[in-house]
């Protein structure tokens, strides 16, 4: 809900306690097995841990996990209490186990964390799947530090349940501004003249630079501490999903997956344990039936971050 007052250009989406009655209607609790027919499209409210046995077995096509980084902190109404490495390591190793079960044979699997918890990510999944990459992404928020680093990326663990799985490299490439346009007997060598300026589309790396951390004038933007960007998940959704797949988020936070999925034809599911985070989640999905553009993506392409001319919406 909004507590005060927001300045006028402030576009972070809130909820009146009509929304939250609203929304609260939506949401879904499971104490049975359920069919994926019976679950599909919709947001559970429920902790992820008590309904995993519920949830159908060989249904998910992408996996996108994004867990409480191993830190003190606070969402809404829960709390994440830091543990020592190990304890995290069991933690997720707990989920995981869970989890496995709900995968297809083809299915692909991210895992979010920070640079603390990522050996403890890698620990758990090494021996589980088949680990394929460790994205690094840079998060340009982040306070600075007088006697350290300034923390200001996070990883990404990128598995496969087996060598068969989807992965549209076409699907994922960025357009970057050329700055030293090569031409082979005149002609451009590998990019593009256009009357805005030069492009090339590059191959997609394991390093993402192109990523802005949702903020209070965007309109993706929520309350929730540790919001991803829709351009992000997009990346991730493009490359390792197909139109139709199932794409399931056990810690939905705000929403942030099951909204990208559906801009981009996919069929979705999504936990969450707090009721106010759920309903925004449900707020999110029904603008996306208005609103289906993505911040940073257009007819096709991931743009460059901050790139001159750069189209914001999808047409």
């Amino acid at each position: 809900m909004q507590d005060k007052p927001r300045a006028p250009r402030n576009r972070t989406l809130t909820l009146s306690e009509q929304e939250i009655a609203k929304y609260r209607q939506r949401l879904i609790q499971l104490d049975q097995p359920a069919r994926l027919s019976k679950i599909i499209n919709r947001t559970i409210h429920q902790d992820i841990f008590q309904i995993m046995d519920f949830l159908p077995q060989a249904s998910v096509d992408l996996l996108f996990i994004d867990p409480p980084y191993n830190l003190n902190k606070t969402f809404n109404s829960n709390s994440f209490k830091k543990q020592d490495l190990d304890a995290y390591t069991r933690w997720l190793d707990g989920c995981l186990s869970g989890l496995e079960r709900l995968l297809k044979p083809t299915s692909s699997i991210y895992i979010c964390c920070d640079w603390q918890s990522s050996v403890a990510v890698f620990t758990a999944i090494k021996n589980r799947f088949q680990v394929r990459n460790r994205i690094t992404w840079e998060r340009e928020k982040g306070r600075g530090a007088s006697k350290n680093w300034k923390n200001a990326s996070e990883d990404i663990w990128f598995c496969t349940v087996s060598n068969t799985y989807t992965f549209n490299v076409d699907a994922v490439k960025l357009k970057r501004k050329v700055i030293a346009p090569y031409r082979i007997k005149g002609v451009p060598k590998d990019w593009e003249m256009t009357a805005t300026g030069n492009y090339r589309l590059t191959c997609p790396s394991n390093l993402w630079t192109d990523l802005t951390v949702p903020f209070w004038s965007m309109s993706e933007n929520t309350d929730h501490p540790t919001q991803k960007p829709e351009k992000l998940l997009a990346k991730i959704i493009l490359a390792s999903s197909n139109p139709g797949d199932v794409v399931f988020d056990p810690f939905l936070g705000s929403g942030t997956t099951s909204v990208v999925a559906k801009k981009l034809g996919r069929q979705f599911l999504g936990v969450e344990l707090d009721e106010l985070y759920c309903c925004l989640a449900e707020k999110r999905l029904e603008l996306a039936e208005t609103e289906p553009g993505i911040q940073g993506y257009c007819q096709g392409v991931f743009w460059e971050r901050n790139s001159l001319n750069q189209p914001v919406k999808q047409p």
